[in-house]
């Protein structure tokens, strides 16, 4: 099964930059993104042979999520029944067969870090919820998480040590929640690679220079981790700053 995850940074204007092109040439059999940044009827965006699920913000062109599936599933929720939460669009669940299948767009802890409370209290609400879900089978989460984990995850750590997305308290929070069961697909094939990002700022040539972060994940259940097959990056895929990511995994 091949499974792509992106965050398109407002999803009207990738179309406009080669959306349409990657989605066909990868023939995804699940295709998530994140940060759609529309309304429902803003956009009208069908493939041939999939199924399409979207859930918007509140707010108007402001985060949301959207899945597209060739297979059918068996259920589908938004979100992850907590209203504080559940405004902005962030959470799309397919339950499958064998699986569940999580589109998630974490929260930015923000500049001046005015979200990061926030933040943490979300990031145990989403290890709750995703723990649950594993007590009935196995789990795969991808999506934009906001935070390089580790500092092999950006070129710059020690100059950006406690800024958004390299907090130490996020940080923390994706160590929970792979102690909670879970595998980090990249760097489970990948532990020692550098230099692989999915997120590079607009600012300065960072793209050009590769002077990245990698914040983009797929997050599998750890007792199916055995099972990936390829954990994948495309820095070679413009349309938004970041790139999309991609697993391989048999379910």
């Amino acid at each position: 099964m091949k499974l792509i995850s992106w965050n398109v940074n407002g999803i009207r204007a990738c179309l406009t930059k080669g959306f349409e092109q990657f989605f066909n040439n990868i023939q995804a059999d699940i295709f998530c993104i994140q940060e759609t940044k529309c309304q429902e009827g803003q956009v009208n965006l069908e493939f041939e042979g999939y199924k399409s699920f979207w859930n918007s913000a509140e707010k108007k062109g402001y985060s949301g999520t959207a899945i597209f599936t060739k297979k059918e599933p068996l259920n589908v929720s938004y979100g992850i029944g907590i209203e504080e939460h559940d405004k902005e669009g962030r959470v799309i669940t397919l339950e499958y067969e064998k699986f569940f299948m999580v589109c998630i767009y974490t929260p930015n802890a923000k500049r001046e870090l005015e979200r990061l409370d926030y933040r943490q209290i979300w990031e145990d609400e989403i290890r709750k919820y995703l723990c649950k879900l594993q007590k009935t089978k196995p789990v795969i989460m991808c999506g934009d998480l906001n935070v390089a984990h580790k500092e092999i995850d950006l070129k710059n750590p020690k100059t950006n040590r406690g800024n958004a997305g390299f907090t130490d308290e996020e940080r923390n929070k994706m160590t929970e929640l792979l102690e909670a069961g879970f595998t980090d697909t990249f760097r489970y094939l990948y532990p020692t690679k550098e230099e692989a990002y999915t997120w590079w700022s607009y600012m300065g040539k960072a793209r050009e220079k590769n002077v990245g972060w990698r914040i983009d994940y797929f997050i599998v259940s750890k007792d199916i981790e055995k099972n990936i097959k390829e954990a994948k990056i495309y820095p070679e895929i413009f349309g938004s700053d970041h790139c999309p990511v991609g697993l391989e995994i048999n379910v």
